[in-house]
């Protein structure tokens, strides 16, 4: 299954419309930096938190290169989900100069 991808410019534009982002990195990854405003979901946990991600809208995921968010876009997506992967993760997104926040809680 092909798993649709977005850039960070798109998803800058996408959060500043309030769609919502979950990060599937662990939490000390999480909390070492992160895009304002992202969900924490661990991927280990994704199986067992789909409702978490139920969501009329499209959701978008994000971890640290995009390859865990690729695979949890794409069990997202299997269970009916409109779910988008962030290519190049959150090392794209400081790449490019955008901010992150770091040692916030991730709950």
């Amino acid at each position: 299954m092909t798993v649709p991808q977005v850039s960070v410019d798109e998803l800058e534009v996408v959060l500043a419309a309030g769609a919502p982002l979950y990060d599937v990195r662990e939490p000390n990854e999480f909390l070492s930096g992160h895009v304002d405003g992202a969900t924490l979901i661990p991927l280990g946990d994704v199986t067992s938190s789909v409702d978490k991600f139920r969501d009329d809208r499209r959701i978008y995921l994000i971890c640290a290169s995009g390859a865990r968010s690729g695979r949890a876009a794409q069990y997202l997506r299997g269970v009916g989900l409109d779910a988008h992967n962030v290519a190049g993760g959150t090392s794209a997104w400081i790449k490019s100069g955008r901010a992150a926040l770091s040692g916030t809680s991730p709950v």
